[in-house]
């Protein structure tokens, strides 16, 4: 097996040598096709000579020029490599997430129909598993492993701010919605590699997976929950994408689905920011990113 040795964030601009993994195609520019390439360390934009063929998932050894973009000069597919090292990976580790993760659900989830719907995903094993390995999403935001996690993360600490700020009626709801808003992405998300969406993602998407999810919970956790705890969570699960255009089976209607919608935008709008800071220079302007619909200037 080959051994990765450089990584992309060893890399400087000017002449490169780099073997990375091909995870889309993204547009055609002249001749050359625009792919975006990665290894654990992130993600980079490449131009390759566009009669090449190449497919999501193969692996590539690369020379060329890098400034914003790599200009390919040369290509050859590898075949022996350790997919681990293609895979980009959140750069905190993961267990101190969870810790971080379960030191706000002691503070916020105290009801015992609370935390008996927390412990029923948080203590099973297969569960959390799936949970720490799993992608926020194949390319919108946080989209590496652990990226789900650490996007959990940021929402429920969001989500408990604003509720203390603005005086949330039922803060124990909104964390909890908080730590379980995205919970159908293990199942709705390949992350595997290259990341991609699952067949019940395509065909569900994770707002209704992560609600039948929750149904299955309500059924078999052996407790009784109270109607208006049910509904709620699943209102929040439901909603928490705002708008119908955005993708809400319902638009927001409530108080914790409006706090939980706001803390889910902000955070994955700032770390698709923060992945354009990382290929941008220092008081210069950014390429145009179709996922904010803007460039930014740095």
């Amino acid at each position: 097996m080959a051994e990765k040795k450089v990584f992309l964030d060893d890399l400087k601009d000017g002449n490169i040598k780099i073997s990375l993994m091909i995870m889309k195609k993204l547009y055609k520019d002249g001749n050359k096709f625009v792919y975006s390439l990665s290894d654990r360390s992130g993600y980079i934009k490449a131009k390759i000579a566009a009669k090449l063929k190449l497919e999501p998932g193969q692996v590539v050894d690369i020379e060329g020029t890098k400034d914003f973009v790599i200009d390919v000069s040369s290509l050859k597919v590898i075949k022996n490599y350790n997919i681990e090292d293609y895979l980009p990976s959140v750069k905190r580790p993961v267990e101190e997430i969870m810790k971080d993760i379960e030191d706000i659900t002691r503070e916020c989830i105290i009801s015992p129909q609370g935390r008996k719907l927390n412990d029923y995903f948080f203590k099973d094993e297969n569960f959390i598993e799936k949970f720490k390995k799993g992608i926020g999403g194949v390319s919108m935001h946080h989209n590496y492993i652990g990226g789900l996690a650490e996007h959990t993360l940021n929402v429920m600490y969001l989500t408990k701010v604003f509720c203390d700020r603005y005086n949330c009626r039922r803060r124990e709801i909104a964390v909890l919605s908080a730590k379980l808003h995205d919970i159908g992405k293990i199942y709705e998300l390949d992350y595997n590699g290259p990341f991609k969406y699952t067949l019940e993602g395509e065909l569900e998407g994770h707002i209704v997976i992560g609600v039948q999810m929750i149904d299955r919970a309500f059924i078999n956790a052996g407790v009784p929950f109270s109607e208006d705890f049910r509904r709620r969570i699943k209102g929040c699960i439901t909603q928490h994408h705002g708008k119908i255009e955005y993708g809400s089976p319902r638009a927001a209607n409530m108080e914790e689905s409006f706090i939980l919608n706001y803390a889910d935008t902000i955070d994955a709008t700032m770390n698709k920011i923060e992945q354009i800071k990382e290929n941008t220079k220092f008081d210069t302007w950014s390429e145009y990113d179709r996922r904010i619909e803007t460039k930014l200037y740095l």
